[in-house]
């Protein structure tokens, strides 16, 4: 074989790699906006209401913009949409409120790091296969360096009760997000356009959020700084990031895409340095460190043999 076809050979696994790596990071950038984001929502907003909202109008916005490629699922993935949409409307009643219990730091390292464990598992269990060493390494070092990073800041404070309800929500939380990651990942492998699968999830989990933000009381969204925090949230952390994420799923696992994921409270964490002012320790910046060289190990191609 000439150099030439050689090389060749050994780029293509890179690039293919990047296809799917490249946007699920980019949506973790923008989901490492959600935390900056509300808090400046109006003072006595519900968590759940806030998380809630930005699903409501992000997910019409994705499925109106997914019409395009109209979705003709059977009867079994008609089901399959349903458990999707309850999945995805099930996420910010359970996050949200995670985080009112327990705060961020504990309710982000739970989520976040159970979430690629969650999809591992589910995985296994519906037949896609046992995950990799590799993945299981460097999923293991993300989970660390997210842990260390976010943590890292609390170990100097006075110690806190932590509330078992806000931990089960946490872990419900990163199960809703794995759930709908697998369903979205099955549905797309098996043909059917990124865009349609999340629009359609998303849709029929908006019509489930709205009831919420109606029982919260949707005043605090007639403010002008409530508006402002919702388009974000649903122009930013959900429409946008779910389209990266659905293109991104298409060219990765979902194992490896939600380890990936677990870059965004990297990203939370910069914001607060670079835009809020906060301080990180050093053992926090150790800890974003050993997550960097985690989701360098998940985006390395696979070697191709010449």
């Amino acid at each position: 074989m000439s150099s030439r076809t050689s090389t060749r050979a050994v780029a293509r696994p890179h690039t293919a790699a990047w296809r799917g790596s490249a946007p699920i990071l980019a949506a973790s950038v923008l989901w490492g906006s959600t935390g900056t984001t509300a808090s400046l929502a109006p003072a006595g907003t519900s968590a759940a209401a806030i998380g809630s909202a930005g699903l409501a109008l992000g997910g019409l916005l994705l499925y109106g913009t997914g019409r395009g490629n109209r979705l003709r699922p059977n009867a079994s993935e008609r089901w399959l949409l349903l458990a999707g949409a309850l999945a995805v409307a099930g996420y910010p009643v359970t996050f949200y409120p995670a985080v009112a219990r327990t705060g961020v730091a504990v309710a982000t390292v739970i989520a976040l790091g159970s979430a690629p464990v969650f999809a591992g598992l589910l995985a296994w269990l519906t037949g896609r296969g046992a995950p990799t060493t590799r993945w299981c390494l460097a999923t293991l070092m993300a989970v660390i360096g997210c842990a260390v990073l976010v943590v890292g800041p609390q170990l100097g404070a006075a110690s806190t009760t932590i509330d078992p309800l806000g931990v089960v929500l946490a872990l419900c939380g990163g199960l809703t997000y794995a759930v709908y990651s697998l369903i979205g990942g099955t549905l797309i492998a098996r043909g059917h356009a990124s865009n349609s699968v999340m629009g359609t999830m998303f849709g029929l989990a908006s019509v489930l959020a709205l009831p919420v933000v109606l029982a919260c009381g949707p005043a605090w969204l007639l403010t002008p700084r409530g508006a402002a925090v919702a388009l974000h949230l649903a122009l930013f952390t959900t429409f946008l990031a779910y389209r990266l994420f659905g293109y991104g799923l298409r060219h990765t696992t979902v194992e490896t895409a939600t380890a990936l994921t677990l870059a965004e409270p990297a990203v939370a964490a910069l914001l607060g340095v670079t835009v809020v002012g906060e301080r990180l320790p050093l053992l926090s910046w150790s800890g974003m460190a050993v997550l960097a060289l985690g989701l360098a190990l998940l985006t390395r191609p696979a070697r191709v043999r010449d």
